[in-house]
């Protein structure tokens, strides 16, 4: 009988023992699969629709052929239940991720992250061209002037009053919320170099600032000189001279312009021609940059009223009207 009971004894110690070294391999298996790369040799998409469980998640995994052996990841999240939650959105899948850091992203909702870049120096027709072609951005109506009213801006003037710069949004963001950050953005650099600015200026509100910033914007080719630009704009204001500055008549023109500027177009009186109108013209013409901004605010402390282009991004700069003829003869007139 003592033998039997040993016998039983030492079968029961072997099949425990087995299991044992069963379990901990399976658990080592499993380790192992977590960190099995995902099966990619570019970087992929990957959308997660709301609603989607986890047996579902593993179904669009095999789907799209990036892990095999998927029953082995079920068995994964028992070990590591924290992987289980998944959060819907579109996904950038990379050829060096890991099953465990693919989780890790989705887990952690870290999107894939779209960029936008609005240029300075371009008007709101252009940006909305851009924001056409961007992808998975959705677009409304009448988007800029909405903004406006919601801000309180009842004058259905956006030009020039969106900040440029880069934004990024995820998947099914709305064009909307990334102009209203840009509008935010420009109200409060503008408001800044307002109540920054120098003393004296022949500007009457921020508005004019912006309006003045730019043109400047438009004007300046090299950065260097914003701040000598636009010293000419204001010296001018001051004398009470026109502005005489082309891209202002380039956007009074609309639609008709093709490149070139006639001498009909110089005398043509729109709105925007500083060429035939006084001051400043009643909306800005374009995005300014904050350097721009900034250089309407704090123009340089010269006496310069005129500006010719090398043609090379830089200009020349002349105190009197005989000395800007010389410049233009020699930069423009005899090219």
């Amino acid at each position: 009988m003592k033998k039997v009971i040993i016998g039983l004894f030492a079968v029961l110690f072997t099949l425990l023992t087995v299991a044992a070294i069963g379990g901990y391999w399976g658990y080592q298996t499993l380790l192992a699969y977590g960190e099995t790369p995902v099966k990619l040799t570019e970087s992929k998409e990957l959308d997660i629709k709301r609603g989607t469980n986890f047996n579902q998640f593993i179904s669009a995994l095999e789907s799209e052929q990036l892990i095999e052996e998927g029953w082995k990841l079920k068995w994964l999240v028992r070990i590591k239940p924290e992987l289980a939650r998944i959060r819907s959105g579109l996904y950038d899948v990379n050829p060096n991720d890991t099953v465990n850091t693919l989780l890790a992203k989705i887990v952690s909702g870290k999107e894939k992250s779209f960029g936008v870049t609005l240029l300075e120096g371009q008007t709101v027709k252009e940006w909305q061209e851009v924001l056409k072609q961007q992808p998975r951005l959705t677009i409304g109506e009448d988007v800029f002037a909405q903004i406006l009213r919601e801000n309180g801006d009842d004058s259905g003037l956006p030009e020039g009053k969106f900040f440029p710069d880069t934004y990024h949004y995820i998947a099914g963001s709305s064009e909307k919320a990334l102009l209203n950050k840009s509008y935010l953005k420009m109200q409060l650099e503008l408001d800044k170099a307002w109540q920054g600015r120098q003393e004296g200026l022949p500007l009457k509100s921020a508005y004019e600032l912006l309006i003045l910033a730019s043109i400047i914007e438009k004007e300046t080719g090299k950065a260097s000189e914003r701040p000598w630009i636009a010293a000419v704009f204001v010296n001018r204001l001051r004398k009470g001279m026109r502005l005489q500055t082309d891209p202002t008549v380039i956007y009074g023109m609309g639609d008709r312009y093709n490149g070139n500027i006639t001498r009909k177009d110089l005398r043509e009186t729109t709105a925007f021609n500083t060429y035939r109108i006084n001051g400043l013209p009643p909306t800005p013409i374009a995005a300014p940059s904050l350097a721009a901004i900034q250089a309407a605010a704090h123009p340089a402390d010269v006496d310069y009223f005129y500006f010719v282009s090398r043609n090379d991004g830089s200009h020349v700069f002349s105190k009197t009207l005989n000395e800007h003829n010389r410049a233009v003869n020699k930069y423009q007139r005899n090219r």
